[in-house]
This record gives structure tokens, C-alpha cells and sequence, in this order.
């Protein structure tokens, strides 16, 4: 199953934080394989780990939902890398095909790449990593989270699917959270799945009036303060 995921189509979401606005982003480019993938590395004073973000399919590091939610977690002092993980000559390719976007493995590996980048650079090297995945990137970072697990602190997924980290799904060691909106029915079964297969600390969270995007009021507010408190809670 395709989830809904025009993960930009609907309204651009905004915050009003003069905390968030004062904060610096620094373009980065990360070596993953034979391409060079772009992100925005954004680091609080004191960050306590930082959160990489898994794109659901079709969206990049431009999606302002990841957005929102980054912005979230960097008031609660987490690092945050909003990574494309299509380059952009794929995205172009993909537009056209839409077959990328669902290659979990290939994600999985650039996730890991992504990690393995976090781990060298000297202004991360010292933080513990978070995943948070949306739509398909949601099983990618499951799949990156068992396959890697050195460092990992924790995992959220948010309207995802982390039933496509298949088999791996019992591998994973971190803490996970999968949160998914009350009238979002085909994506709870799947996350319901997927929670029975999952041996590690895990929860799901079900937030009332959500549909697949979040796009009602509150709503990605919700999420995004169950994700900055699991992170919280796995920390240390």
C-alpha cells in the first residue's frame, strides 16, 4: 500500500519562535556511497544528541512538517540533520518513475551513511542519534536503527510505516515510538503490526483527530511534543 504521502501538499506550517529563528543551519553535504546527499545541520548550545530525519516518500529536507518538528526538538536542546536522501538529479528521475522513494533498502543504506557521517564530524561526533521517520522513511530508519545500532538512542516514527522494515523489526535494539493520527486507519493497522514484531522498548501513541498528514489544528503539535519527550526520555 502507497501511503498519502503528497507530504507537501497541504498548507506550509509556520512557527512563531524567535528561539528557533535565532538558531544558525549549516549547509552540509554527506558522502553516501558514489553521490554526495545535502542537509541542514542545526545545533543548539548544549545540545544533548541529535535527531536525524528519515523523509517519508516523495519529500526531501524542505518538508515543513520535519520542519515543524525540528524546530521542536532544537527548543528542547536536541541537534537536528534534515538530509535529502534522493539526490537532486534522482529526485528528477523519481518524479518521473516514483520508484526510489520506495527502495527501503537503498534509504536504509544512506541512512547509515548519514549516521556513519554524524560519528566523524567533530560537531557531532560526541552526540548519541535519534531517527525520526515519516511515511516509508519511518521503516528505512527501523531497518538503519537494526542494522547499526551502535550510537542509536532512538527511534520515532510519525504517520510511517515501519512495517516495511520487514524482518529487521525484531532486530531493532533502540527505544521506539510510533505515533499515528486516530482517523488514519489503513497506517494504524500496519503501525499496530509492526509494534506486535518489535522485541525493543516500544509504544504507540495514537493522536486523536490526526488524519495521514497532521494537518489538523494541533495536531502535528501533538506529535512533535511525544517525539521531543521520547528523545528526552532516551537521552541520557
Amino acid at each position: 500500500m502507497e501511503a498519502p504521502d503528497a507530504e507537501e501538499s497541504a498548507r506550509e506550517i509556520m512557527t512563531d519562535s524567535s528561539y528557533n529563528r535565532s538558531l544558525e543551519k549549516t549547509a552540509v553535504r554527506i558522502p553516501a556511497g558514489d553521490v554526495m546527499l545535502s542537509g541542514d545541520l542545526t545545533i543548539p548550545a548544549e545540545a544533548k544528541a541529535v535527531v536525524a530525519f528519515a523523509h517519508g516518500s516523495g519529500s526531501s529536507r524542505h518538508s515543513t512538517r520535519n520542519r515543524y518538528v525540528a524546530e521542536t526538538l532544537n527548543g528542547y536542546k536536541f541537534a537536528t540533520l534534515l538530509a535529502d536522501l534522493l539526490t537532486e538529479e534522482e529526485e528528477i528521475v523519481d518524479m518521473r518513475t516514483r520508484h526510489l522513494r520506495f527502495d527501503i533498502p537503498m534509504l536504509a543504506d544512506r541512512l547509515i551513511n548519514i549516521a556513519a557521517w554524524l560519528q566523524d564530524e567533530p560537531q557531532t561526533r560526541h552526540l548519541k542519534i535519534g531517527w525520526f521517520g515519516a511515511s516509508t522513511g519511518a521503516g528505512a530508519a527501523l531497518i538503519a536503527a537494526a542494522r547499526r545500532p551502535e550510537n542509536i538512542m532512538a527511534v520515532v516514527s510519525r504517520g510511517g510505516r515501519p512495517d516495511l522494515a520487514g524482518d529487521y523489526l525484531p532486530e531493532v535494539l533502540a527505544p521506539v515510538l510510533l505515533v499515528v493520527g486516530e482517523n488514519d486507519p489503513q497506517v494504524l493497522e500496519l503501525n499496530k503490526s509492526a509494534l506486535a514484531r518489535l522485541t525493543a522498548e516500544c509504544r504507540l501513541e495514537i493522536v486523536p483527530n490526526a488524519t495521514h498528514l497532521f494537518e489538523e489544528p494541533g495536531t502535528l503539535e501533538a506529535a512533535a511534543l511525544l517525539a521531543a519527550e521520547w528523545f528526552q526520555g532516551h537521552s541520557d
